[in-house]
């Protein structure tokens, strides 16, 4: 399907709904049942210490993967067309360095304000990422690099 200018109106993984909100509705859910049943995981110190390496870890990793992307001139935004296989940077580790970089993030804020339910609804996170975002993603980037992201993706792992 095309528009008025030509466009591919389907070129795209098909991820509708942003992951940075996929992974802040499950935190808020998180922080809801914490509020109804309050639960510390670790003495403050150690849930702080914890906290900021996850968010700093997070930060960083995000900051290199968008950049990353930029150089090679393609959208992290999941409903516009990729434009490159990125197999340079953090790509050289890890297919989904920005989604490593977000769980970073979430499970740092987590040990930050030492909360147990959004550490126990983290596994179901990672769950719907991997079948929400992901597989839509490798779906599309395999339809439309075909070889390339094949071999590309044989060689790296999907998170770490």
């Amino acid at each position: 399907m095309a528009d008025n200018e030509g466009r591919n109106l389907r070129d795209h993984s098909g991820v509708f709904l942003p992951p940075p909100l996929l992974y802040a509705l499950v935190f808020i859910g998180g922080v809801l049942l914490q509020r109804v049943w309050p639960v510390q995981i670790l003495p403050l110190s150690v849930g702080q210490a914890a906290g900021i390496t996850c968010i700093v870890s997070g930060v960083t990793l995000a900051v290199w993967s968008i950049r990353t992307f930029w150089r090679a001139g393609t959208s992290v935004v999941p409903v516009r067309p990729s434009t490159a296989v990125v197999t340079g940077g953090p790509f050289r580790f890890t297919r989904n360095p920005m989604y490593v970089a977000l769980a970073l993030l979430y499970l740092g804020i987590t040990f930050w304000l030492n909360m147990l339910w959004p550490l126990l609804l983290f596994p179901v996170l990672l769950f719907l990422v991997r079948t929400y975002v992901i597989a839509r993603e490798e779906r599309y980037l395999e339809r439309k690099f075909g070889e390339e992201y094949l071999q590309y993706k044989s060689r790296v792992r999907r998170w770490l």
